[in-house]
């Protein structure tokens, strides 16, 4: 790049975050990182991320809907089990340590549980 030139623009996905109360937090994400860290470095309440995003906790529990399943990676044998018999598990239960934000995550929505609560509490 020669001087002058200015480096390409960071394309941003937007991920719309709502809390089991209906807020809506509308955040910009930087694609390679995971849904959690864009809850965590946008202070979206409802997404402890006690273990830092090492799939060993599940305090980033959250949902999502059917319609963007299809674009998510697998879940892992760790996620799966640390979903399992989880107090607030559902269907679409996901952990968004585990869910890299892509470009074709733009306008995703995340529902938040109730509560945050380790799967080795229970």
């Amino acid at each position: 790049m020669g001087c002058g030139a200015l480096a390409p623009a960071l394309t941003l996905v937007e991920i719309t975050f709502i809390e089991a109360n209906g807020t809506k937090h509308v955040v910009d994400a930087n694609p390679g990182y995971s849904v959690m860290e864009a809850a965590i470095w946008n202070e979206v309440p409802g997404i402890e991320a006690v273990c830092g995003g090492a799939c060993v906790c599940s305090t980033c529990h959250c949902y999502i809907d059917a319609d963007w399943q299809a674009k998510l990676q697998r879940q892992s044998p760790e996620e799966l089990d640390l979903l399992d018999g989880h107090p607030e598990e559902k269907e679409d239960s996901r952990l968004s340590c585990q869910i890299k934000v892509t470009k074709a995550l733009d306008g995703l929505t995340v529902a938040l549980p109730v509560s945050q609560e380790s799967s080795e509490e229970s």
